[in-house]
């Protein structure tokens, strides 16, 4: 195990009206805290948003599939085998990773071209028993560079325990530091065509607003171990330096996609905080919702969460292992292209 350190960032993001993550029948998620209702947007939601932004700046990812099987014959297509023994042996290979068909799985392009490779060899045998090539594939190390998603996330295989992936990231909730009411939003359409003068359609569509709390705690350990690396050389600093970049870039851009054509909430971040330790994790509760002083919220959310950060670190002490600190959002000269430089160089 190498001896990295974690990132942990504290963002505050505002958003104006918005329903960013919507639940079962279609309101803003809220979650009670300190006795008062919160807007939330789900950890699941923030993180698809990460990995596909991930992929739109030019990182790899893995390919989420309910039906792997159909994933092994579209790559088998091509070759001169009978086209019934194919499927019939794609089918029963994927039924013993993937035996329940309404579950989905991440893979990554090596791992479906490997299995592809284990057809070939095997003639397509329906016969082909996946776990020994598993504990073999386990004793091998797995580079997951080609699926900086799956390393990031992590991965659980119930039935291939051997292809389970620790996940290096760790995303919470995130909450508004504030008390959030929803609110409805009445609406009306009008056909153009329409000889009446009132309305065609009319609906109710809710929303709500805030200052938002984002937590996000990224092991540099497991990312390397995810990613095969057991010592630190040029090239491997170079692996992981990219994967910050991507990483963090992406925190910063992914918003959830829920209504964006009618609310446009688009909205980057406000502040953040960003510690490097090696010690014990820090989150800040909020417990107190914040109060808005005339200025609105965002401005004593930043107060009361460096006041949480700077008691909370006292406290701890030396279990904290504090080795770098950084703050943007405050000094405009200080760019996220120099954030992510600084985080970066903690990667020696």
């Amino acid at each position: 195990m190498l001896n990295l350190p974690k990132i942990e960032f504290h963002i505050l993001q505002s958003f104006p009206v918005t329903c960013l993550n919507r639940d079962d029948i279609g309101s803003p998620k809220t979650a009670n805290i300190g006795g008062v209702v919160r807007a939330r947007v789900s950890s699941q939601c923030w993180k698809r948003a990460i990995r596909l932004k991930l992929h739109e700046l030019g990182g790899k990812i893995g390919i989420r599939t309910e039906n792997l099987s159909k994933l092994l014959i579209k790559r088998c297509e091509n070759l001169s085998v009978d086209k019934e023994k194919v499927e019939k042996a794609c089918h029963k290979l994927a039924e013993q990773i993937i035996p329940d068909k309404k579950a989905i799985v991440f893979v990554t392009e090596d791992e479906i071209n490997t299995l592809v490779d284990l057809l070939k060899d095997n003639d397509f045998s329906e016969k082909i028993k996946i776990d020994a090539f598993l504990k073999e594939r386990k004793k091998q190390k797995i580079n997951l560079l080609s699926a900086l998603d799956i390393a990031l996330f992590g991965r659980m295989v119930a039935k291939a325990p051997d292809l389970n992936v620790e996940a290096a990231c760790c995303v919470a909730h995130a909450i508004t530091t504030h008390k959030a009411e929803t609110e409805l939003d009445f609406f009306t359409a009008v056909a153009d065509d329409s000889e009446s003068t009132g309305s065609t359609f009319m609906g109710v569509g809710e929303f709500n607003s805030g200052t938002y709390y984002r937590y996000v705690n990224l092991d540099l350990n497991q990312l390397a171990q995810s990613l095969a690396i057991t010592e630190l050389d040029e090239s491997s600093v170079q692996d992981l330096q990219n994967c910050v970049k991507y990483f963090v870039q992406a925190l910063f851009l992914a918003v959830p996609p829920a209504k964006q054509h009618t609310h446009a909430g688009l909205c980057v971040w406000d502040y953040a905080k960003v510690l490097v330790c090696k010690g014990q994790s820090l989150q800040v509760s909020f417990e107190e919702a914040v109060k808005a002083k005339g200025s609105g919220f965002l401005k004593p959310s930043i107060e009361a969460l460096n006041k949480f950060l700077n008691n909370k670190k006292a406290m701890i002490g030396s279990l904290f292992n504090e080795e770098a600190e950084f703050e943007w959002g405050i000094d405009a000269t200080y760019s996220l292209d120099n954030l992510i430089a600084d985080l970066q160089a903690q990667i020696k």
